[in-house]
């Protein structure tokens, strides 16, 4: 995870001193985590993907995309998870079910060609 939050400082161009203000710590005590020193508590990784809109996932495992591609799309897996499994599934068959209902709408309007 250390690499991961390297990687992710400095493709955010912030150096260690202003990430460390974003998580309300020093930045030596910031330096320590990156060098392995001292731990990443799971409230400072909370507030990294809050504030960045870091993939959780990404950051603990490096699972996935670094970022979310929209705020919604983290309250959206949030939401998914804590969901059980058949209601993911009725949460899946409505979603497919929109983007059906959303892609007639843009065909019906000429916003889009036809693709059939």
């Amino acid at each position: 995870m250390i690499s991961r939050l390297k990687q992710l400082r400095k493709r955010l161009k912030i150096n260690q001193t202003n990430f460390a203000k974003q998580l309300g710590i020093t930045q030596t005590a910031y330096s320590m985590i990156e060098n392995g020193i001292n731990p990443l508590s799971d409230r400072h990784i909370k507030v990294i993907c809050s504030v960045y809109h870091v993939n959780e996932d990404w950051l603990r495992t490096g699972e996935g995309e670094m970022f979310f591609a929209s705020p919604y799309e983290k309250e959206f897996t949030d939401i998914f998870t804590h969901l059980a499994p058949e209601t993911q599934q009725y949460l899946l068959l409505m979603a497919r079910e929109l983007l059906r209902t959303q892609e007639k709408l843009l065909d019906a309007d000429g916003k889009r060609p036809n693709s059939q």
